[in-house]
């Protein structure tokens, strides 16, 4: 697909789920902006319905597949936890039926909120490749519909309306993202190059992801079979980016992708809890810790937006304490 062909899919995820989504709020912070030496504007999607910014990706790809099929039985995904949360939220608000494949080792509070939404949780082993295959034997079995949690363009198309939102909120010149599969970045990339083409969309992932060289190469360097990486931040641990977003962000997103470790998205997750008095969950933490980074102060940019993912964790086991 052309970036006019992928655009069209984001606006029209735009119409079918902008009665259902909250718009999420935009904020600044004098404490963030004195110390990075930017002015940094933070889209918290942390906020959003479920916690978490796949609300919008999994309602877009629940509503379309209802539109062709009003019949559907049901929807199956495979998720470390956020995804099958907002997909749980999508198929109960529409009334079908909703499986989740969760590794295992995946956050309590996290399958308890997939549960909370009346979805049916199986866990598998706590590999990629067990959790697609597990996903695609339910699928089969049950005659439901896969929703991927990235690697779907109804899904990447619902995670591009955060960015129709949020360039109308602030004007900056760079956006920071979290990575896991690469749903949100490739969404937040169509955007920016059809309509805002100055804006550098950058990734930002945990320490042994090896993004930066597979997109300057326009190739997948990445050894098999996929792998999750050892970082305390489940949500955005799979090492592999997906096959239908690798090349919208080879097209689109920057080749310069910034990388944090485990003890930074920490502090960047306590931060924001005592500056910005928010709750954070810290596979949201990543773009925070890099505009704390001395490396990125001595960068020139002057005007960046911080994408705020998620706050689905416990209060009980955070991460400081």
């Amino acid at each position: 697909m052309d970036l006019s062909d992928l655009y069209t899919l984001v606006l029209q995820a735009e119409k079918r789920i902008r009665p259902h989504i909250v718009e999420t709020p935009v904020i600044t912070n004098e404490e963030v902006d004195a110390l990075s030496g930017k002015t940094v504007y933070f889209k918290c999607e942390n906020l959003q319905k479920t916690g978490v910014f796949k609300a919008r990706g999994a309602l877009n790809a629940v509503l379309a597949h209802l539109e062709k099929d009003p019949s559907l039985k049901g929807v199956v995904t495979h998720s470390s936890g956020n995804h099958g949360q907002a997909l749980a939220w999508a198929a109960k608000r529409c009334g079908i039926a909703c499986t989740v494949v969760v590794p295992e080792g995946t956050p309590s509070a996290k399958v308890c909120l997939i549960e909370k939404y009346g979805a049916t949780v199986v866990f598998c082993e706590p590999t990629p490749t067990a959790r697609k295959e597990t996903c695609a034997r339910i699928s089969k079995e049950e005659g439901k519909v896969e929703v991927p949690p990235y690697d779907d363009l109804l899904v990447i198309a619902g995670q591009g309306t955060m960015a129709l939102e949020f360039f109308h909120q602030a004007d900056v010149d760079m956006v920071l993202v979290p990575i896991s599969g690469g749903g949100m970045t490739s969404g937040i990339s169509i955007v920016a190059a059809r309509d805002y083409p100055k804006i550098e969309v950058c990734a930002v992932q945990p320490e042994g992801k090896d993004l930066e060289q597979s997109l300057r190469a326009e190739k997948r360097l990445w050894p098999n079979p996929p792998k999750f990486l050892p970082t305390i931040a489940e949500g955005i641990r799979i090492q592999q980016v997906g096959d239908v977003t690798f090349p919208i962000m080879c097209k689109y997103a920057s080749k310069k992708v910034w990388t944090v470790t485990d003890e930074q998205m920490v502090a960047a997750m306590k931060f924001v809890w005592e500056n910005l008095k928010m709750v954070i969950e810290v596979s949201s933490a990543p773009g925070v810790a890099v505009v704390l980074s001395e490396e990125f102060k001595r960068h020139p940019v002057k005007r960046v937006g911080v994408v705020l993912c998620g706050g689905n964790c416990s209060i009980e086991q955070l991460l400081w304490q």
